[in-house]
């Protein structure tokens, strides 16, 4: 068996134990940082500042990145099963853990929601940096917790559900293309000057490889809702109402499908760098958005992340008897 493209179920299930207890440990390196260098050297020194060479310079990144994360971590497998099959199986499930972002979600929206509980709005706007990109000195503690909550939404498709995915589909291989193709977007991926054609490429490939994440994570939080809160046909109903309306093709559909979990309204305009950003309103106001939703948020997480462990790996089982 080739761990680096395959992992059975038992392993996955182990992965997924393991980022859930320990989230991301300092002592386990980590290739989305490694990734994220790489790419920052490729965004200083290709950049040709015109369309055409900014596209084809921009693309080669994208693939070089892509290509280089999913050839390392298939020869660490690789060398690591020449030595023996538990070694290889080690090196796929240390790697594969690192794909995944429970854990760390959790705990980032964790402290938001400790530091508010406190009224401590401060600490609070400086913890959610490590959440969302917004200014956080123009959130006030309703916005804060609108922002953790449309991250949590968001991020568990970006962050949990679409790399475990592409762990049960293609491996630990898989799975780390899908990180590649996940940081390339966050960090070059912009409509800005800079990026707007150096970046286009690797926020297309993003759009298309969470198409299917996105939405397996909005059925997911559907189904989560209807044990966390008892709003599933509510949560089902917002998807299809409000899922399409945001500018991005996919980021919509799990924010709606919380939004409608809790029973709140997501979305709306936010700054960003100092500059107003519209984004359109998701959901109904029906409960308040206080910081009892954003703990069912964070418990609707947990169970729609085991939620699609559920089906994708039963859906794996079921097509490839695997």
């Amino acid at each position: 068996m080739n761990y680096a493209f395959h992992l059975p179920a038992s392993l996955i299930i182990v992965v997924v134990a393991l980022d859930a207890s320990c989230g991301d440990p300092a002592w386990l390196p980590h290739p989305v940082r490694l990734i994220g260098r790489t790419i920052t050297a490729g965004d200083r020194y290709l950049h040709a500042y015109n369309r055409s060479g900014d596209l084809i310079r921009g693309g080669l990144l994208v693939i070089a990145v892509i290509a280089a994360a999913g050839l390392a971590a298939w020869a660490v497998i690789a060398m690591s099963q020449m030595i023996s099959p538990y070694a290889g199986a080690l090196a796929a499930i240390l790697i594969a853990w690192t794909t995944l972002a429970a854990r760390g979600l959790d705990d980032a929206a964790r402290e938001v929601e400790h530091h508010l509980w406190a009224g401590d709005e401060v600490r609070a706007r400086y913890s959610i940096r490590a959440l969302a990109g917004r200014d956080p000195e123009t959130l006030d503690a309703c916005g804060l917790i609108r922002a953790t909550i449309e991250s949590v939404a968001e991020n568990s498709s970006d962050g949990i559900i679409a790399p475990l995915l592409f762990l049960i589909v293609a491996g630990p291989v898989g799975a780390v293309a899908y990180k590649s193709v996940n940081t390339l977007d966050s960090m070059i991926g912009y409509k800005n000057t800079r990026y707007l054609y150096f970046g286009r490429l690797a926020a297309r490939l993003d759009d298309l490889v969470n198409l299917v994440p996105s939405r397996l994570t909005a059925i997911s939080i559907g189904l989560a809702a209807a044990i966390v809160t008892g709003r599933m046909k509510r949560s089902i109903s917002t998807v299809l109402t409000d899922g399409g309306k945001h500018e991005s093709p996919n980021a919509g559909y799990p924010e709606a499908a919380m939004a409608g979990a809790l029973g709140v309204e997501l979305g709306g305009d936010a700054f960003y760098a100092g500059e107003l950003v519209r984004h359109p309103r998701l959901g109904r106001t029906e409960v308040p958005l206080d910081l009892n939703a954003l703990r069912s948020a964070r418990i609707i997480m947990w169970v729609a992340s085991a939620i699609a462990l559920f089906l994708t790996l039963a859906s794996r089982a079921a097509i490839f008897g695997l």
